[in-house]
């Protein structure tokens, strides 16, 4: 019997990485402190794994902020700005690099492939020398084998490292960053001798690029890297693992080519077409990790169909080379039912999260091997066949207006221009309008006030005397620092889909399903088990509300269906997007109740469209066919006089211009400086955008406050390629993270640049 978890999440069932490393930032702890604590959460991991029965159980997974940048510590590949001299890198110069701080701003985070987590891309050229830096993973592997636990340490490979990350400022772009390959690979193997001194057996490298759509020298790469790694290898058992998607047919020939590899895993449920391969060709000798237990969503697996394709691949290699596994890292799910008291009895049967996965890993594996767990069989298809059949899932109605928005593709009836003029005439913003995204800071107080609500410990009148009063301080701070677009600070929402979530129909809501999206940023995906309907409006009253306080206009802020979509674990009986025009629909009617109640600017937020984009290109149209679709749903019914804006942050943008220009927003703001504003690059190239659009001077995932001539610099940066009447002027994201003493300098100067660039253009 084999069995094995390709990653497991890293923040602990109560968040208790993230209270550690937010005490450490804040100067209230130790680094002592925070490593205790880390200490504490890998050893529960590594134990609750080896009592459940699995084999390999993967180490170095543990992240203090991201796996990537884990590598990029390893290999010595810090920046120069941060004046790292060699040595081991210390938590001041990583969290430097994840973060910034008071001088210099953090290395570029983007999304992870299609996922909701984020990593801090590398920055590599010519000049960078790489030096073994960081010896975690083997410290972590002796730390478990102390603890009476042989893992399999974890490693992100090599090809992928270089493929994921990005040439650094100021290096020439026909540079290629594979030719780095000879450099990194020596750390490698530095890394592999470490770990096999310690005793290592299994090594596992993650290479999830080998899922794109690759070019050939590209697939060369790996046989290169693998090729000159083989004799470092010698002695151990190597997995190189993929996930997230099938491997194409030349990758696929790829890798089961790959000198001094054993064994391949496969993400078998989001890439099923892999099995179709396998099938065709697997060589002799090697083992399948077969992925299998989904390690993406809730939804309890299905063993009975899951133990039909062990099977079948049993059939092909036999039962003593199936290794049952995990799709991909349960990083991207929620930590453990258990901790789960509110859930009705008959939504928490249908769930499995990282702790219960880890049961039907094992349960699998039994199974393939004879040892079948008849009852945990029975019980787990009984709570199929009640998802499958219960009332609750289903809503006739909503299913028809759904499928009634088939015949038009619901674009508002006068062209953007036009109604920018309108919208103008009504709003009478200068040249350079400033905003900012949504959110403001979550202070102590305001967390301790929806937290005694939520516990009925305060009355719903007291509740609303202190967000009113919340949303009074922050109408006030945005006038006093002079903003021309307001926003109410979203002080009743901790999370923005949640927010939603738990007042639309078809919804289910965890007390403590956190997952990590980065650092030691955690959210609460809704679950989607059924079909979507808005029972009620959600935002009038706060809207309103804080419209009263000000003649200035202010922004309605909502969350846009794709988003709602791509942030929450989906239900997976019928296509996402069939769930995507359901949500599309209830949004729709919040928008309309919005303009009713006077709110002229209405934001929809549409952080994650980029992000649900398919690894496949062949995949691309579709989705972005009904993304973006949905997105004109919910404000197609709209007067010519209601300015719609759209926000989105942390992705590649420039592959899909094209479509965010279809969504037909009036204003986009988008997240640009902390990827060293490569955005503009797709105007400079000729792109024609005619919208109002607000690319972000600063970035605020870092403490770092921008000054004023910084933030004229990226102005000028931006009218070098935008037109002066459509360009706005905003922070990256919404400020919810930040300190109010972080925020109040920062936007000050954000508006001190914006004027000084008016009165410049002006003469």
């Amino acid at each position: 019997m084999a069995s094995h978890i390709v990653g497991y999440p890293r923040m602990g069932p109560k968040r208790e990485l993230k209270f550690a490393l937010e005490s450490f930032w804040d100067g209230k702890s130790s680094a002592e402190d925070l490593k205790k604590v880390a200490a504490d959460l890998r050893a529960s991991i590594w134990k609750q794994q080896s009592e459940a029965g699995i084999k390999y159980i993967p180490s170095n997974t543990f992240s203090y902020y991201d796996q990537v940048l884990d590598t990029t510590a390893t290999l010595g590949a810090v920046p120069p700005r941060y004046g790292w001299t060699g040595g081991e890198i210390g938590f001041d110069t990583y969290f430097s690099m994840a973060r910034g701080n008071a001088t210099l701003p953090a290395m570029e985070m983007t999304k992870w492939f299609d996922t909701n987590y984020h990593f801090i891309v590398p920055e590599l050229g010519p000049e960078v020398n790489f030096a073994y830096s960081s010896h975690k993973a083997v410290e972590e592997y002796k730390e478990a084998k102390a603890l009476g636990v042989d893992t399999v340490p974890v490693l992100v490979g090599p090809v992928s490292y270089l493929l994921l990350s990005k040439a650094a400022k100021g290096v020439d772009k026909s540079f290629s960053l594979l030719s780095l390959l000879p450099k990194v690979l020596a750390v490698y193997k530095e890394v592999i001798a470490d770990l096999k001194a310690a005793g290592a057996q299994f090594i596992q490298f993650d290479e999830p690029t080998l899922v794109l759509d690759l070019e050939s020298h590209k697939l060369q790469a790996f046989t290169d890297a693998y090729e000159q790694l083989a004799p470092a290898f010698e002695g151990l058992h190597v997995l190189v693992e993929t996930y997230f998607a099938d491997v194409p047919a030349e990758n696929y020939k790829t890798l089961t080519s790959l000198a001094g590899v054993a064994a391949y895993g496969f993400d078998l449920v989001r890439g099923t077409k892999t099995l179709d391969l396998i099938k065709a060709g697997f060589p002799s000798g090697k083992w399948i990790f077969a992925g299998v237990v989904d390690g993406r969503n809730i939804w309890a697996n299905d063993l009975a169909a899951s133990l039909s394709t062990l099977e079948a691949l049993a059939g092909i290699v036999g039962k003593e080379r199936i290794v049952v596994s995990t799709s991909s890292s349960l990083l991207h799910t929620a930590v453990d039912l258990v901790n789960e008291t509110k859930l009705d009895d008959e939504i928490k049967s249908w769930l499995a999260f990282a702790a219960q996965k880890v049961v039907e890993v094992n349960a699998l594996a039994n199974a393939l091997v004879g040892n079948k767990d008849e009852a945990f069989f029975a019980a787990n298809a009984a709570a199929q066949s009640s998802r499958k059949t219960s009332p609750r899932v289903t809503n006739e109605a909503v299913q028809k207006a759904a499928a009634a928005l088939k015949g038009s593709d619901h674009r508002r009836a006068t062209n953007v221009s036009a109604r920018l003029d309108a919208q103008q005439k009504k709003l009478n913003l200068p040249i350079l309008p400033t905003t900012t995204i949504g959110s403001f800071p979550q202070t102590v107080e305001l967390r301790r006030v929806r937290r005694e609500f939520k516990a009925k410990k305060i009355s719903e009148e007291e509740y609303i005397k202190a967000i009113k009063e919340e949303i009074r301080k922050v109408v006030e701070l945005q006038e006093e620092l002079d903003i021309d677009v307001l926003v109410h600070g979203e002080p009743e929402r901790n999370d923005m889909v949640e927010y939603f979530g738990e007042q639309l129909s078809g919804f289910a809501f965890t007390a403590n399903g956190w997952v990590q999206s980065y650092g030691s940023r955690c959210v609460k995906p809704p679950i989607i088990y059924g079909d979507v309907s808005r029972p009620k409006a959600m935002t009038v009253f706060w809207s309103a509300l804080a419209q009263s306080f000000t003649k200035r206009p202010m922004k309605g802020m909502l969350t846009g269906p794709v988003t709602i979509l791509n942030w929450s674990f989906v239900r997976v009986d019928q296509p996402r997007s069939e769930t995507c025009y359901q949500i599309a629909l209830a949004i729709k009617d919040e928008v309309e109740d919005l303009e009713k109640g006077g709110i002229g600017v209405i934001q929809i937020d549409e952080a994650a469209l980029r992000e649900g984009l398919p690894l496949r290109k062949s995949e691309h149209a579709h989705y972005l066919d009904w993304a973006v679709h949905s997105f004109r749903i919910t404000n197609v019914g709209v007067q010519d006089t209601t300015q719609i804006h759209t926000h989105m942050c942390y992705s590649n943008f420039n592959d899909i211009i094209h479509s965010i220009i279809d969504m037909d927003a009036d204003v986009i703001t988008i997240e640009n400086s902390r990827s060293d504003e490569k955005l503009l690059s797709v105007f400079r190239e000729g792109v024609v955008y005619g919208a109002g659009i607000g690319p972000g001077v600063y970035d605020i995932h870092s403490p770092r406050i921008p000054s004023t001539e910084e933030i004229a610099d990226r102005i000028n940066k931006m009218l070098a390629v935008l037109e002066k009447n459509i360009l706005w002027v905003n922070p990256d994201c919404g400020l919810k993270t930040r300190k109010y003493t972080e925020v109040k300098p920062a936007l000050l100067n954000l508006v001190a640049a914006a004027k000084q660039i008016r009165n410049e253009l002006a003469k």
